[in-house]
Formats: C-alpha cells, structure tokens, sequence
C-alpha cells in the first residue's frame, strides 16, 4: 500500500500559489518560506507531459548551496515521482514533464534561452538579476501544453533598485508592506518604453485603446506581490529555533530588511554605527587582551587641496565581562604624512603601547593591514623584522570594508563596546556615525581591523 504523501502550503505560501496574476512576487524578510513555495508551485502541473519549467539563480553556485533550491528540491520532487536527469540539473518526472534549475550570471546568458518556450519560469531571489533579464526572459514565458504560461519569483528588500521601483504601489513610505494590498493584483503594459499602470485591464484599455485592440486579451501583463517574513512560516521557527535569534542579531540595517522586511532600510549615516551606541568608559581599564591595528596610507598630502586617505590606527582591549567579552577603545588617531614619518609615529607608538601593556597587566599584539602587491608583501616582512620580539605581523583583507565592519557594529549596537574620554573620542565617534557616508573610512578599517583580531573573527587572514 502506497503511502500518502501531505504537501501543504501555510496561510502566506497559499496566497502566493494561489495568485491568478501572470506574475507574483513573494518576498520580504528571511525565513519567509519562500524557496518551498516557488518550488512546490509547478507540481500541480507535473502530470501534463509536455509541461516544462525553469527556475533561475543568478549564479551556479546559489542553486547547490548547501540547504538551497537544489537540495530542497530534492526533498520534494521524488515524492511526485521526480528523478534527476543524467545531465544538468533537471528533473524528469514519470509522465514526461521536467523542472531545470539554471543560472544567469551575466546579461548575455538570457540569450541561451531564445526559441524556448517556458510555461512556467521561476526567479529566486529576483533583486539579484537585472530588470532586461527579467523583462527579457518574459518573452521566454510562452506554452503551448495547456497551461497558462505564468511567472513566480521570490525576494528580500532591495532599496534602490528596480525591482523596488517595480513594487513601489505594494509599499509605504516607510518602506513597509501595505496589508490591505497584500496579493492585489495590478496590471501594466510598456508604452515607448515606460512601464504605465491601471487597477483594471479595461483602465489600462481605455488608456491605451490602440495598443488593446491588437489584442484585447494579452496586450498587458498582471502582476501581485505578497509579503512575507519569519513570521508567517511558524513552522520554520518550530524547527529552528534560533533562527529568529539570528536575524535578531544582524546589523541594524540588514535586521529592518531580513527581519522586519523594511524596503527603505538603508546604510545610511547613524545606521551603520551611532555614536549613541558607544559608552564612555570610567576609570583605567586592566587585564585582558591589548591590539593595535594600523591601516596605512599609500600617498601623503602634498597640496592643501589634497584628501588622500589617512594613516590610521585604533588600541583596543578585550575584557570579560561574566559570560560576555567586552571591547575598550582605548586610543585613536590618524595622520597624512610622509612614509618615513609615518614610521617614526608608528614605532613611537609601540613603545608606548608596550609600556601601557605592562601597566595594566595585559597581553599585546600588533596588526596591519598588508595591501594588495608583491612590494606590500616585503614591507610586511621587514615591519615584522622591525618589530621583533613582539607579536607583530600583517594580515590581509578578504572582503569588502563593510563586511569586515560588520561584527563590530553588532557589537557596539548591543552595547559591548566602551570608548575612553579623551579628545579623540568625539572624532571616532563622528567618523563611525558617518559611515559608509564619510569621505574616508580609514578609523573605521582600524576599528574593524582590532576587533577582528581580538574576537577571532577570520575575516582578516594572518599573512
């Protein structure tokens, strides 16, 4: 006796595979059930055998992610019968009908797709791809199996961006979904070349009654958008608990995006860090784990209309707290010089920084930030020749400024982060607050730099 076999969508997975609309959007913060809904979507039509469906990343490596649309598919699709074809990444199922995954990594890619005729097309995570890659691939969205061909895709917020453009009727100014538009269905059609709107499709005809009569039914498109968060796939927070704990714990900006599905949340000056965050530490701290970090500049300032990037270096401590570590910013400072100056400040400062070590009974280590370059790579080898005994050495930067940031920002949000009050403190404080708005962000690498180095955050990797 066979077993049977309960797929059931939640209440906001059901509105989305519900839609009539030729397009639907489902999106909002993480954890919203959103892959489990784009790929059940095309089972209903499994059993017609000349069905076919594609659903799109933006890159190879996002469909077989570990945990992403290709092992999910794999939990579902053998159910219905679904087995992966010998080639590529494709399902067939027994009566003939197929579901592929595919990317677009680059705009020409679309191109590999002419001629096809796709009844069902899925885009997860649409903000990825650019607005000629969808558009294009619309007119990839065409059947002849008895389906009405139909397009689903899934998202997070994606401020300044098309797609948000796209959605703009479904969100407050405040950036939030509109609840009482949550599934509405709006119809548009592009008129030398800009996208025009109505409630109706007769308001778009009475609009553009020239374009509607070459043909009445299909001379525009309907589209829906439905909003979704973690909050809405309570099956998810049964099984994974902490999950909601982690999207708690991002960056404030990235938290009003993933977790409360904020389409205006953006970085922002006082988002990124706020100097409200940062308390004053009272007192001479002790004890713990001391480290300089240093990121050089690669010009001196010549001409009074010159603003190259500063030299720049932050002393940090870490201290436990009880169960919790905290982080003192206890110096800061940052100089346009000559290299030779430059060197003569930096050495001073070591001296120093040695002798605050040993005062407060604390360990020291010093870092900086190697450059890309074979020339950077001897300068470091001679900076650690020059340091000596010390623990000294460089490290390199394996991601972007901001990322590298990011632990150091949740930190500071959550309060783990103290500054000495001493005249640099208001500067520091003014740098971070401006962040990622600022002309320069070399404190910031510094700050960074430390803190990654004292929590044993690997995003910097020692050379």
């Amino acid at each position: 006796m066979s077993q049977l076999i309960e797929i059931r969508p939640q209440p906001t997975q059901e509105i989305f595979l519900s839609s009539p609309a030729d397009i639907c959007i489902l999106g909002g913060g993480a954890g919203g059930g959103k892959s489990f809904a784009i790929l059940v979507d095309p089972l209903r039509h499994v059993e017609n055998k000349d069905f076919g469906g594609v659903i799109f990343r933006r890159t190879s490596p996002q469909i077989t992610n570990e945990g992403g649309l290709w092992d999910e598919s794999a939990k579902l699709y053998p159910a219905l019968g679904g087995e992966i074809k010998t080639t590529g990444r494709d399902w067939r199922f027994p009566s003939g009908s197929s579901m592929s995954f595919a990317h677009l990594q680059h705009e020409k890619n679309v191109y590999d797709w002419q001629g096809s005729q796709i009844p069902f097309i899925g885009f997860d995570e649409l903000a990825h791809f650019t607005e000629k890659q969808f558009f294009y691939m619309l007119s990839r969205n065409r059947s002849t199996c008895g389906v009405r061909p139909y397009i689903r895709a899934t998202c997070n917020p994606a401020p300044d961006t098309w797609l948000a453009k796209l959605l703009d009727w479904w969100i407050d100014e405040k950036g939030y979904p509109i609840k009482e538009r949550a599934g509405a269905i709006r119809y548009f059609c592009r008129v030398e070349g800009v996208l025009h709107w109505a409630d109706t499709k007769a308001e778009l005809a009475e609009k553009f009654p020239q374009l509607a009569s070459k043909n009445p039914n299909h001379f525009c498109k309907s589209l829906s958008f439905v909003p979704s968060t973690i909050f809405d796939n309570p099956i998810l927070m049964q099984k994974d608990e902490g999950y909601l704990a982690n999207l708690l714990a991002l960056p404030l900006v990235e938290r009003e995006q993933l977790l409360d599905g904020c389409w205006k949340a953006r970085l922002t000056a006082g988002k990124f860090f706020n100097r409200g965050w940062f308390k004053i530490f009272s007192g001479e701290p002790t004890g713990g784990e001391l480290c300089r970090f240093w990121d050089f500049a690669a010009t001196e300032k010549k001409l009074a209309g010159d603003d190259p990037d500063y030299s720049a270096s932050v002393l940090m401590r870490r201290v436990k707290d009880g169960d919790f570590f905290r982080y003192i910013i206890e110096d800061s400072f940052q100089i346009q010089a000559a290299p030779a100056d430059v060197e003569r400040i930096f050495h001073q400062t070591k001296e120093l920084d040695v002798a605050r070590a040993r005062a407060s009974r604390a360990s020291y280590r010093l870092r900086w930030e190697i450059e890309p370059g074979s020339a950077a790579i001897r300068e470091n080898h001679r900076l650690i020749a020059a340091c000596a005994p010390l623990d000294a050495k460089g490290v390199h930067s394996r991601e972007d400024k901001l990322t590298r940031a990011r632990g150091f920002a949740i930190q500071a949000e959550h309060g783990f982060v103290s500054i000495m009050p001493r005249p640099w403190a208001d500067d520091l404080l003014a740098h971070l607050h401006a962040q990622p708005d600022a002309a320069h962000d070399d404190l910031l690498d510094a700050c960074s730099g430390s803190f990654n180095e004292l929590s044993g955050k690997r995003s910097l990797k020692a050379y």
